[in-house]
């Protein structure tokens, strides 16, 4: 397996939303020819349990308020390892072409002349409609889908333009959602959508812990607060996420069950 990844090349594999049975199978022969392995802390476990014993395994994980490594460190880890002539899989949750900073390191590599290439994943947003059994984009409800994300630095203004994603005939996915839950809700509807269109919250996507919750914008705050329990969350708005618009079989809290 060794000949899928050149010695002092980079792989960036998308590690999809936690379900190591929704890992492409590519992404698992890279992880099996890797030396070295970088990987974020929204990998799932599943995931990492199929690298074998004797990759060299470094957590480079960052969460909201507890950065184990920042960027230019993550970056500069990634061509030392390459240069030493390393097989390198950099493992990112989700889908590395998504909101995963995928070319600030792209663009380091080359410049330092590492081959680097990537290895899509499945990300949260899809995994979560087919928990939820939807689909994103709905003949005559949901012409586009948009994806947006959420998170901003400690202090920071949540910066978009609200009034092209308030289109009530798309599906708008809010990533790392859970700390602006309310202000999408307010600016929403301040922008003219409907404060009854649908909402699906989805915490721990794919894995056995993961809940869904089907509400309405004008109840986000509220639902989020008492689904995602610090966790993060994807936040997804519009017609096509209505209970009803697929056989959807929701895990839903009780203390959500109220929140329709």
């Amino acid at each position: 397996m060794a000949e899928e990844i050149a010695p002092g090349t980079v792989w960036l594999v998308g590690a999809g939303p936690g379900d190591p049975d929704l890992l492409t199978r590519k992404a698992e022969r890279l992880l099996h020819a890797a030396s070295i392995v970088f990987y974020d802390a929204l990998v799932g476990p599943g995931v990492l349990e199929l690298i074998p014993p004797q990759v060299h395994r470094v957590p480079v994980g960052k969460r909201s308020g507890r950065h184990s490594k920042d960027q230019a460190s993550i970056t500069a880890l990634l061509v030392g390892a390459a240069q030493d002539g390393e097989r390198v899989v950099r493992l990112k949750g989700g889908d590395p072409a998504l909101f995963a900073r995928s070319m600030e390191e792209v663009e380091a590599l080359s410049a330092a002349g590492i081959a680097v290439r990537i290895c899509p994943g499945i990300t949260a947003a899809s995994a979560a409609a087919a928990s939820a059994g939807i689909s994103l984009s709905l003949r005559g409800r949901a012409r586009r889908v948009q994806f947006v994300t959420a998170h901003v630095q400690t202090r920071e203004a949540l910066n978009l333009d609200w009034g092209r994603l308030a289109d009530p005939l798309c599906t708008t996915a809010f990533y790392m959602g859970r700390g602006a839950a309310g202000e999408i809700s307010r600016q929403l509807i301040a922008a003219g959508l409907d404060p009854a269109i649908p909402v699906l919250i989805a915490c721990d996507i794919s894995l056995p812990t993961e809940r869904l919750l089907h509400t309405r914008l004008d109840l986000l705050p509220l639902a989020a607060d008492a689904l995602s329990d610090g966790k993060p969350t994807l936040i997804v708005v519009g017609e096509a996420v209505a209970p009803g618009s697929g056989n959807a079989r929701l895990a839903m809290p009780e203390v959500a069950r109220d929140l329709h």
